[in-house]
């Protein structure tokens, strides 16, 4: 299934490795509020450690503009790394010129070097062959572990593997292993849950999965803009106007596999502390707008979903952030997680939902990579992916 080399494919003792992590994690006064990705990539840091390499990390961090920004810096996650590691990290001031070539050279097996945010430079983004030669110039192996990125071709991601021997971490092999194998070899029934807020965000996967699933189960925002196309009356609720063809295109392609919700929870207005009442579809009043799936639409799911062989979760329910309108999404986390299924989720809000249930050791895998998750999804080739060497 996984066709790239990685890691374990090449000797690196003596070597200096370039590592694209993805080290994009939330920051409050100069400390990392959440290290999710930066344990996630512990095990090829630790592996790359343990036989003999030297070792460089980049990544970006954040969206700065205008070229290098204090509150996008990479130092505290150096500082967090280092926590982590029990070792001192060296960090560079630069990610590529002359201050990260001291750094690399001065590097001994065993030391770990963090670099400044890629995306300080706007080469990065536009995946410059300039910027990807100077990142090459550190070391004498490249290593992408990071999933997360794997769908945009920038220098840190795609550039730099033309450059080097370019090969897969532990974490991107898991991340495909995983999604790919759950869209190409499915234990069967194979059910997919697609929530959110937008159709126009999840068009191609819907359509790719209408092709690969048995079922699949839609919730979220997304699904009003289905029940405005089948002529149902939606009050207030948030639809997509301009997706109203193509979700009666997917209903007629969906037939039978496409699933939406029976019942719903509304609300008078948009806020946490709204009034709110279970209504059936097709009898929402004006004025009230749809905020969550509907008890016995969760009851009907979770028939579905436990009795399934695999099951690939993406979006939430209803409005999560709002804790009154988060029963649909906390409802579809304990069917998943109490099925007997292989169950692998990605994008932010499921996974958020995965872990504020305490359910996270009862899920196969969990994706650290929300828009690369969604590609691959759609049977997309990613770009950080496909430039690493072949088996």
């Amino acid at each position: 299934m996984f066709n790239k080399k990685s890691i374990r494919d090449i000797d690196v003792r003596g070597k200096r490795v370039l590592v694209r992590v993805d080290y994009n994690v939330p920051i409050a006064g100069g400390e990392v509020t959440d290290d999710t990705r930066i344990r996630a990539a512990m095990p090829t840091v630790e592996y790359l450690l343990q036989h003999g390499a030297a070792l460089i990390l980049c990544s970006h961090l954040g969206r700065p503009k205008e070229g290098p920004d204090p509150k996008y810096s990479m130092r505290p996650v150096a500082a967090h790394l280092s926590e982590l590691l029990g070792q001192p990290v060296a960090f560079a001031e630069d990610c590529i010129g002359p201050a990260a070539e001291a750094a690399a050279r001065s590097l001994k097996p065993g030391d770990v070097l963090v670099l400044e945010n890629t995306r300080f430079h706007p080469e990065e983004t536009k995946n410059k062959p300039e910027m990807a030669q100077q990142l090459a110039a550190l070391a004498d192996i490249y290593v992408n572990d990071a999933f997360g990125s794997a769908h945009r071709a920038h220098a840190s991601t795609e550039g730099v593997a033309h450059i080097l021997p370019a090969v897969a971490g532990f974490l991107m092999e898991d991340e495909i292993r995983y999604l790919g194998q759950a869209i190409d070899q499915p234990k069967r029934p194979f059910i997919a849950i697609l929530g959110g807020a937008k159709i126009s965000d999840k068009i191609g996967v819907i359509r790719n999965l209408l092709t690969k699933a048995d079922q699949v189960l839609i919730g979220g925002g997304m699904a009003n803009t289905f029940f405005k196309a089948q002529g149902y009356e939606i009050g207030d609720s948030l639809v997509e106007a301009e997706a109203l063809d193509t979700a009666s295109e997917l209903l007629q392609q969906g037939g039978t596999t496409l699933r939406l919700p029976v019942d719903v929870v509304i609300a008078d207005k948009f806020d946490a502390e709204a009034e709110m009442k279970v209504m059936p579809m097709g009898q929402i009043p004006q004025g009230w707008r749809i905020l969550d799936v509907g008890p016995e639409t969760v009851a009907n799911f979770g028939k579905v979903i436990s009795a399934a062989g695999t099951v690939v979760w993406n979006g939430p329910m209803g409005v999560f952030e709002f804790p009154r309108f988060a029963q649909g999404t906390f409802g579809i986390a304990q069917a998943v997680a109490a099925s007997d299924a292989i169950s692998v989720i990605g994008g932010g809000d499921s996974v958020a939902a995965i872990n504020q249930a305490g359910l996270a050791d009862k899920i196969t895998h969990i994706s650290t990579g929300g828009g690369a998750s969604l590609e691959m999804l759609e049977g997309l080739e990613l770009p950080g992916l496909a430039a690493l060497q072949d088996k």
